[in-house]
């Protein structure tokens, strides 16, 4: 799902593509590139180095997705963990993908002050698609959701945190056809929302080394 790409000493080598790619596809993410919600024909997840240092991920993102043929609007997540080892998660039609190092992580409500500086490259990044077509408001739901199914991998697993400080999330549905029914829940107990929740619960246990 989406794809994943390295980038070794400033260059660029692609992993492995799988959907969602292609029109027919309206994502909600918290991504550098291509965040908020919107139609979008793909999704690329690229590992750059630990301590990574540019101070413009945006423009980087986009010269990688054009440098690996990606075309047309998109999400890009950046991430330090190995994207050549991705968690796979799927439930009933939803299928996730999660990359995950955790090397760097803690409780969402810390004690620590925050910052005004832009975050580094997210760390658990979870891209997840579903095969229907959801409300604006579905599809905020569903990012909660996903949350909420990470931090319960997490748990599962033995660690003592709701994830890392640059966590990403990306949710995929299907634009809309006339005719079909477009989905106004995804929260957890919901047909769609609990199927996603699987797939992402799956895709962060398989990607997330134990404690």
């Amino acid at each position: 799902m989406g794809h994943c790409c390295r980038e070794p000493r400033g260059r660029h080598g692609a992993d492995h593509r799988s959907p969602p790619t292609g029109p027919g596809w309206r994502m909600i993410s918290s991504a550098i590139l291509g965040g908020g919600i919107g139609a979008r024909a793909w999704v690329l997840n690229a590992q750059v180095a630990h301590g990574y240092r540019r101070t413009d991920p945006e423009r980087h993102l986009a010269a990688l997705a054009d440098g690996a043929g990606l075309r047309g609007a998109g999400v890009g997540l950046m991430t330090a963990a190995d994207v050549s080892r991705p968690g796979r998660g799927r439930s009933g039609g939803a299928e996730a993908v999660a990359t995950s190092g955790v090397s760097v992580r803690g409780w969402a409500a810390s004690t620590a002050e925050g910052t005004r500086s832009p975050a580094g490259p997210g760390t658990i990044n979870i891209v997840v698609a579903v095969p229907v077509a959801m409300s604006d408001a579905a599809l905020v739901n569903a990012v909660a959701t996903a949350t909420e199914a990470k931090v319960q991998a997490l748990l599962d697993l033995g660690y003592d945190c709701s994830g890392t400080p640059t966590d990403a999330v990306c949710v995929a549905a299907r634009t809309l056809v006339p005719g079909d029914e477009v989905h106004a829940f995804a929260g957890p107990r919901s047909l769609w929302g609990a199927r996603l929740a699987g797939a992402v619960h799956g895709a962060v246990r398989e990607a997330t080394p134990t404690p």
